[in-house]
């Protein structure tokens, strides 16, 4: 028992000893280090990102100052806007559709000529749905896909490459 408390004293002498000295201060040099790291990394990351040297095409934005590619040889021709009736007249309910052709720019004339037929298909198709099928989130891809083949047999192959509905209100 008494050497237990021998050890018990020396430890307190011990630790009561190092309160007379100042203690160190803690250096800043690893911390500072580290952030200056960590800025060159992430500003070296986003560069290599930004300018293409990764997941790119090979290229990079070295052709930034070359010429862009040129747009393909299209046109657009306007549809006038349909309005039809949905189901049962009691309802009331009404479609207001309008949309544009995009055509291969020598065949728009060709296409313009057409445009009767065109809105005729369109009448019919538009009207021939039922009307339960409005109100599906996914009709408007269906319809679109549907009279765009359908405006695509009226015209004959290569003339018409895409229908682009600007406007489709159920009310």
């Amino acid at each position: 028992m008494f050497v237990e408390q021998q050890n018990t004293e020396g430890q307190v002498a011990d630790a009561e000893q190092p309160q007379d000295v100042a203690p160190k201060k803690k250096s800043k040099k690893p911390l500072l280090i580290g952030l200056v790291l960590a800025f060159l990394l992430g500003g070296g990351g986003f560069y290599v990102t930004w300018a293409g040297l990764l997941f790119a095409d090979g290229a990079g934005r070295a052709e930034s100052g070359a010429e862009p590619n040129p747009l393909p040889d299209i046109s657009f021709v306007p549809v006038e806007p349909l309005i039809v009736s949905i189901g049962p007249a009691a309802e009331g309910r009404h479609l207001r559709f309008a949309a544009q052709l995009e055509v291969a720019g020598s065949r728009s004339a060709e296409v313009t000529t057409l445009l009767p037929r065109i809105v005729d298909v369109m009448n019919g198709y538009l009207r021939a749905i039922d009307p339960a099928e409005y109100d599906d989130s996914a009709a408007l891809v269906r319809m679109r896909a549907q009279l765009l083949r359908r405006i695509q047999i009226v015209t004959g192959d290569g003339r018409v490459r895409d229908l682009l509905v600007t406007e489709f209100v159920l009310n």
